[in-house]
């Protein structure tokens, strides 16, 4: 049968049986909601990705360990407050928001993930956080998900959430997800949650492996200022409440991968979009390689050059920034066969400009808020896809007063 996909408005609670909750429990200076509880009320497969960042804070630490049972409840959230490089204390308060969360849902404290986001080095004030962890569980609610995608925010400007109902051969099913991102995002995980949720029911190694693919297609290939974080992490809970039952023989036809991986890009581009200081949201989009590796590497060299960035912000078609960026990707390939289009506009045939009023043409698509950059390399079938955004003088000024 043909697979039907529908976009949903909601994000991690329209799959049966999740629940969700957010409020403000004090961590932040402006009291806007940090704290989150996601809830299933059936036991759930689960899967992680988490930071390659070699520091690593105690929350990614903790649910890294959980998920050596593949099964996850519950996930507690604070933001404000990274627990990152707290040493002992900061694993003890880590273990404690979970203790104290299973204690308020009648669970096992390895039923509950943590995760945490915020400033680095800086004790958790569990004074705060303890006694609200009963007050955001007495919260929760089918309809929750929009307050705990408020929660999790930090220097965020927008809540993002996306959800798909997919009818496929193994049935009807529905898949959610929530995440908070903003600076500090570059492919292997940034500074960045995300949580997702379903209803099908599907086996731990399936979950994973099909997560990994979905990450990889998506928060991968995300980058605003070429900085990853010591606490991203993406969780996904699979309950079964739906009737649908994903295998191996059904991946793919069932619907489950490609509405993940939608969900998952969708999520991303929303955080290059909020951005810090963002004022366009950029496709590089390098085709026509030897090999999709390849071509993924000099997309994100174009993607993470601030100089290239930067042009951006000022309206500027310099594809001489762009050639540069790709050169010093270390990747083979024949400057001499490159051509560059900004949006349609070539202003590169064969590594030679096209002359100003090409670069005028191409300076009216770059006044867009979307904008796509191409670089055709004339090799062979390969391609990938990276996004990013410009990088202007509020993301230097929303970052020199992160912490004042």
């Amino acid at each position: 049968m043909t697979v039907k996909i529908r976009p949903l408005p909601g994000g991690v609670t329209v799959s049966k049986g999740f629940q969700a909750a957010g409020l403000a429990c004090g961590i932040k200076k402006d009291h806007t909601p940090d704290l989150a509880l996601l809830y299933s009320e059936l036991d759930a497969a689960a899967a992680g990705v988490f930071t390659r960042n070699r520091v690593v804070a105690a929350p990614v630490v903790w649910t890294r360990k959980t998920l050596r049972n593949s099964t996850l409840r519950a996930v507690i959230i604070n933001s404000g407050n990274a627990n990152a490089c707290t040493g002992p204390e900061g694993m003890n308060n880590t273990e404690a928001m979970a203790v104290e969360t299973a204690r308020c849902l009648t669970l096992r404290k390895q039923d509950v993930a943590v995760a945490s986001t915020g400033v680095i080095g800086h004790p958790l004030p569990m004074e705060k956080i303890l006694p609200a962890i009963p007050e955001v569980t007495a919260k929760l609610s089918p309809q929750g998900s929009i307050s705990a995608a408020r929660a999790i925010l930090t220097t965020d400007t927008f809540p993002k959430a996306k959800a798909l109902e997919v009818e496929g051969k193994a049935g009807l099913f529905r898949i959610g997800g929530i995440a908070k991102g903003s600076g500090m995002i570059h492919p292997d995980m940034a500074t960045m949650l995300a949580f997702l949720t379903t209803d099908a029911a599907i086996s731990p190694p399936r979950l994973k492996k099909a997560l990994r693919e979905a990450v990889d297609h998506s928060f991968h290939r995300i980058t605003v200022d070429g900085d990853t974080s010591t606490n991203d992490t993406v969780l996904i809970l699979a309950n079964g409440a739906s009737s649908a039952q994903i295998d191996s023989e059904n991946l793919e036809s069932s619907g489950f991968q490609d509405a993940l991986n939608r969900i998952c890009l969708g999520l991303a581009q929303d955080i290059v979009k909020d951005g810090e200081g963002a004022t366009k949201f950029i496709t590089i989009r390098v085709i026509h390689g030897k090999k999709t590796q390849d071509c993924l590497k000099l997309a994100k060299a174009v993607a993470t050059s601030n100089l290239v960035k930067t042009a951006l912000f000022g309206e500027d078609a310099n594809w001489g920034r762009i050639f540069s960026s790709l050169g010093a990707a270390k990747i083979p390939f024949r400057p001499e066969t490159v051509d560059i289009y900004f949006g349609d506009i070539r202003i590169v045939k064969d590594g030679c400009p096209m002359g100003a009023s090409q670069e005028k043409k191409a300076e009216r698509i770059l006044k867009k808020k979307n904008v796509q950059i191409t670089v055709d390399l004339n090799l062979g079938a390969a391609s990938a896809e990276v996004y990013t955004s410009d990088l202007s003088y509020d993301y230097v000024r929303i970052n020199a007063e992160y912490r004042s």
